[in-house]
């Protein structure tokens, strides 16, 4: 057999959860195929020692904040170092594409540079296709998108807060219809990210309706503020689900330290939802970080209208009392002063605002003179342009295991690459799970937490080349040492790659050898039915 690489003597994982075995995988083009025996006839321009090593399929991130920065820093070193192949991005409401006009992609970048960065890149791009055509053999990992609701909204509503008549439904759903055609995988939204958020019940289970014909998903940040602010911002996502027929898959899953109630009850919920029909997965992290845009903290009432009408308020004295009421309010229902001494901040570009970088809400204004918070946040937003990022306390990490054992249950880095101290999740959430769930705690066998990285979530999104070490599957492919395997990243140093993978293909292609960046760039967006 001629083959371009070939893998031996390791054991493969083959990505199903079944247990491991003995076998070689030669490479051919884009391809894999499975050798059993004897490998004397294979004739392979590279050769893979994997002795003593696990073979298994690339690893699926199901939640990333990748979309812009991978296009200013290609090779995408923290997630490759981990075993990553493929990433969804587009998550939390916020995609990039379909933006049609100039203007308002712009607009939307500031708007969320907190959250994804303001790479120096060109925006040229409007529709979903030219968008994807930016990653095609350009970057180092493949790329699924999800299309966000605030996109939809900006083209066809604006920035306010109104309500979707039929006309703006009309032209929603034959954007996303559009953009699906065009390759992405389904609707993604942050119900609590302006000016996504202002969608109501109704409208997303129109846009959801649309998905579920196109044989997509709903990939959802739910509407936290809804209700009991602990049940029932699922509830409303399985009550989308239930009413349009849409796959659900709720990412970023846990339970926060702040809330009254176990983790229990939120699985329950999920299970409840199986049992009347509900088709719902979801991701999790193995971090008590989380991070976003420090703009969270701002009233969505505030940011209506764009980023051009949110600055002007911000800068009004007047309106800065509102801004007060809103974090004194979500100050004492999260901990009191605690909360400030918790959200740290960074991704600061002015020099004169490189001191704050990585420090607390407190410190900073402390370092100011002990100013009012409200008016240190309007003030540090309007120098940076609104591109702040926050790293706060998130997740309970006694309870986080309930997740990563449960059956519905995958993996989403929630993945932030700005700021010089993000949540150590984005260079560590793959090989924390190998190193700490499975090798140290044995919480999961290491059959199953590959299947949750591989072929599970390639299942979810419809991927039917990839996810699994078969004959005639795409050859991502991820080479590590089981025993060694594990996450540096802590949250005062998390800029530390992870360690014990050795080899990684993305579309057959080398990108990891021996340790050893090589510089390829085989990825690939991947598009919905022909990946």
């Amino acid at each position: 057999m001629q083959a371009d690489l070939l893998i031996h003597g390791g054991t493969l994982l083959d990505g199903s959860g079944s247990p491991g075995y003995k076998a070689a995988v030669a490479v051919r083009g884009d391809r894999l195929v499975i050798v059993r025996g004897d490998t004397a006839g294979v004739d392979a321009g590279h050769v893979i020692d994997a002795s003593g090593l696990v073979v298994a399929p690339g690893f699926i991130d199901m939640h990333s904040h990748s979309g812009l920065m991978i296009l200013s820093d290609p090779a995408h070193e923290p997630k490759v170092r981990q075993g990553v192949t493929t990433e969804v991005i587009g998550v939390d409401g916020n995609s990039y594409a379909p933006i049609l006009k100039t203007e308002d992609l712009s607009a939307f970048v500031r708007l969320n540079s907190g959250l994804d960065g303001r790479p120096s890149i060109a925006y040229d791009w409007g529709t979903v296709a030219s968008y994807l055509s930016k990653f095609d053999c350009r970057v180092g990992v493949n790329l699924a998108l999800m299309i966000g609701n605030s996109a939809l909204r900006i083209c066809a509503l604006g920035w306010d807060n109104v309500l979707a008549n039929r006309r703006s439904l009309s032209r929603m759903k034959g954007m996303l219809r559009e953009g699906m055609e065009e390759g992405a995988f389904g609707l993604s939204t942050g119900l609590d990210y302006p000016p996504g958020s202002y969608a109501t019940t109704d409208e997303l289970v129109h846009l959801t309706g649309e998905v579920a014909k196109l044989g997509g998903i709903y990939h959802t940040h739910v509407r936290y503020t809804l209700g009991d602010r602990f049940l029932d911002p699922f509830r409303e996502a399985i009550t989308i689900g239930e009413r349009s027929g849409v796959p659900v898959h709720l990412t970023h899953l846990y339970r926060r330290t702040t809330q009254v109630g176990g983790s229990a009850r939120l699985l329950d919920l999920v299970e409840s939802a199986a049992d009347i029909g509900v088709d719902v997965t979801f991701d999790s992290y193995p971090y008590e970080w989380s991070s976003t845009r420090l703009l969270m903290l701002i009233p969505q009432g505030l940011q209506e209208g764009g980023p051009d009408r949110l600055k002007e308020r911000l800068a009004d004295p007047a309106r800065r009392a509102e801004v007060r009421t809103a974090i004194e309010a979500r100050a004492e229902a999260y901990g009191g002063a605690y909360v400030w001494r918790s959200i740290h901040l960074g991704a600061f570009t002015r020099p004169e605002n490189a001191a704050f970088e990585g420090k607390t809400i407190a410190e900073i204004v402390a370092m100011q003179g002990e100013r009012d918070p409200a008016d240190v946040l309007c003030d540090l937003l309007l120098s940076e342009d609104l591109g702040v990022n926050q790293v706060s306390s998130g997740p309970d990490p006694a309870s986080l295991p309930q997740f990563f054992t449960h059956p519905r249950g995958m993996v989403g880095s929630d993945s932030v690459f700005i700021g010089e101290r993000p949540s150590p999740r984005t260079y560590g959430t793959f090989a924390r799970i190998l190193a700490d769930l499975v090798r140290e705690e044995r919480r999961l066998s290491l059959p199953d937490a590959i299947r949750r990285m591989t072929s599970f979530p390639a299942q979810r999104l419809g991927l039917s080349h990839r996810g699994l070490l078969r004959d005639d599957m795409i050859a991502d492919i991820t080479v590590f040492d089981a025993e060694h395997v594990g996450a540096r990243a802590t949250y005062y140093d998390p800029r530390r790659f992870a360690e014990g993978v050795k080899h990684v293909l993305v579309n057959g292609v080398v990108v990891l050898d021996n340790g050893q960046m090589t510089g390829a760039r085989p990825g690939r967006a991947l598009r919905r039915g022909r990946s």
